[in-house]
């Protein structure tokens, strides 16, 4: 009879590996649900019923119209996607409050799907310096820094595409890492077809959504275009081009016939960029009348325009909440609490309501200042870029408390106008949530952001642009030198992409409006953190790759000295 036992046991005894690998993932399960149990409680002890805001209406009355007997159409240049998705809701619920118990379900997926994905990022490493355990707990401790802060939790109670977006986020950046290691890592062409068209849908959802994630949405997608650019796979390319024309027409057709009613939808992005560039236009316009430029318009008719925007920007001055802009465009394109007086109003007026003629005009004067002032424009963005990259990363959110009662005061005030009131007013279940609101107004909890969750966000607002210049300088290392890049390379690769999601998101926010909205910030909290969390893992692994390599080499060449023709002699 052989004397040798078995492998996972010492003469019936188990070995203390065996016994150590269930223990470990029952410490890594009950983790798991202590944490989403404690996100869902402080989720549902708060009131259900949504927050509106200045911007819900848009988002809000395609639902109504449509419960109400009337056609589901376009409201200010909204997309169809999140006022969808609250008719959804509001047609199988009839409830208003299941529109923030779902967005906090998605919520807590949205965490979920940080684990999954961080998990799955470890295929990229061959054979990785840390250990399962390690690396299983830096997942657990961005899951819950994620599920426990307290800004995801707010958007998850707004009535805006905000409370979906990182649920949306995170789907995406999940199916763009899993064609990743599909096709690139592992070689599965039928699960990277798949997963390239999830890729391409999810991309063009977020971005329909939440359109200041369209060039984000454009870097999880450029893996999926490099596809194209492999050798052979004629089938595989077919089908991927395929399914991903049929998503984009899935989601963008409807939108464009959805859109032909709605005027607002032609002239939204232009009037923007005309008002958030207003001070610049005028400067120009100014130029353009002391040149006497050759411009399309008569010098009569400009001069009228000139002073009536000289006029409402030093009003805007005065009404200034945002710091890097100098004035507020908000106040030029609606006017101090949406008064009916606002210079857009008065230059629509001046066209006599023609909208394709204002939208031209908005577009020639954005263009305008492009070529004659591209350093004052560039000097713009750069500001606004220096908003997000500044020493604290404004991404995470420190604040102790959030009145509720504040917050739902604005909602009542912004769905109290009379034109509203004659929509919502035919709908019970919105008369009910009114007369809801109303109460929260008075008597809503308040917030708390404790300080177990408060200084680990301090930390990651302040090591983020450490954290990405030691990440960039290692990445360079890793990709420059054959030895690392073999082994960190798609490591060193997925840093750049994770940072990269941020910093196209903030690019387009600051080419077209102002990153001094913070919700255009901290609606970046989930692909941040994942990033500093990537990047921490990465440079990690590079240091103690290299490490072991320079120990090695030492070791290497000590046993030469020690074997050379004088060996072994005193």
């Amino acid at each position: 009879m052989s004397s040798n036992c078995p492998p996972l046991s010492r003469c019936g005894k188990p070995s203390r590996r065996s016994l150590a690998i269930p223990v470990g993932q029952l410490a890594y399960w009950s983790a798991v649900a202590v944490i989403f149990v404690w996100a869902a409680w402080l989720r549902f002890r708060l009131p259900l019923d949504p927050i509106a805001d200045h911007g819900t209406w848009g988002y809000l009355s395609p639902a109504l119209r449509k419960l109400t007997g009337a056609e589901f159409g376009h409201t200010y240049g909204r997309n169809f996607i999140y006022p969808g998705f609250i008719y959804l809701l509001l047609r199988g619920f009839g409830d208003f409050r299941a529109i923030t118990a779902t967005q906090h379900v998605l919520g807590l997926l949205a965490g979920a799907i940080l684990l999954v994905t961080w998990q799955r990022l470890r295929v990229f490493v061959a054979n990785p310096r840390i250990g399962p355990v390690a690396h299983s707990a830096l997942g657990l401790l961005a899951a819950a820094i994620f599920l426990w802060a307290s800004d995801p939790i707010q958007f998850e109670m707004g009535l805006r595409p905000e409370g979906i977006s990182a649920f949306l986020i995170s789907l995406n950046m999940y199916l763009a890492i899993q064609f990743i290691a599909c096709f690139f890592v592992e070689g599965r062409r039928v699960a990277s077809i798949a997963y390239g068209i999830a890729a391409v849908f999810s991309s063009i959802a977020l971005a329909s959504a939440k359109p200041s994630f369209w060039l984000a949405s454009i870097v999880m997608v450029l893996p999926v275009a490099m596809f194209f650019f492999q050798r052979g796979l004629m089938w595989e390319k077919v089908a991927l081009g395929g399914g991903a024309a049929v998503s984009a027409v899935l989601l963008l057709l409807p939108e464009h016939f959805l859109s032909r009613n709605d005027k607002e939808s032609e002239t939204l992005l232009p009037s923007v960029l005309f008002a958030v560039h207003a001070d610049l236009i005028r400067d120009q316009m100014a130029e353009d009348l002391r040149r006497d430029a050759k411009v399309p318009y008569s010098r009569e008719w400009l001069e009228r325009v000139y002073a009536a925007l000289s006029a409402e920007i030093k009003e805007a001055i005065a009404a200034n909440h945002f710091r890097t802009l100098g004035f507020d465009p908000d106040y030029l394109m609606y006017g101090k609490e949406y008064h009916k007086d606002s210079f857009a109003v008065q230059l629509r007026r001046e066209f006599g309501g023609n909208v394709s003629a204002l939208s031209t005009f908005y577009w020639f004067y954005y263009w305008r200042i492009w070529r004659e002032r591209p350093l004052l424009v560039v000097k713009k963005i750069a500001r606004q870029m220096a908003i997000f990259y500044a020493p604290k990363c404004p991404a995470y959110h420190l604040r102790k408390f959030l009145p509720l009662t504040d917050e739902y005061n604005r909602g009542m005030t912004s769905l109290s106008s009379e034109a509203y009131r004659k929509v919502w007013t035919t709908y019970p279940p919105a008369v009910e949530f009114m007369g809801r609101v109303e109460l929260l107004a008075r008597r809503a909890p308040i917030v708390q952001q404790p300080a177990y969750i408060r200084r680990p966000l301090g930390l990651l607002a302040e090591t983020y642009v450490p954290l990405l210049l030691i990440a960039l300088a290692a990445s360079a290392a890793v990709l420059l030198q054959e030895r690392y890049r073999k082994h960190l390379g798609w490591l060193a690769a997925l840093v750049l992409v994770a940072y990269m999601y941020n910093a196209a998101a903030c690019l387009e926010v600051a080419v077209i409006h102002s990153l001094d909205y913070r919700r255009y910030i901290t609606v970046q909290m989930f692909p941040a953190l994942l990033a500093q969390f990537l990047a921490l893992w990465f440079v990690l692994e590079s240091a103690i790759e290299m490490r072991t390599r320079a120990k090695s080499s030492c070791s290497d060449t000590g046993s030469m000295y020690r074997s050379g023709p004088d060996a072994g002699y005193g």
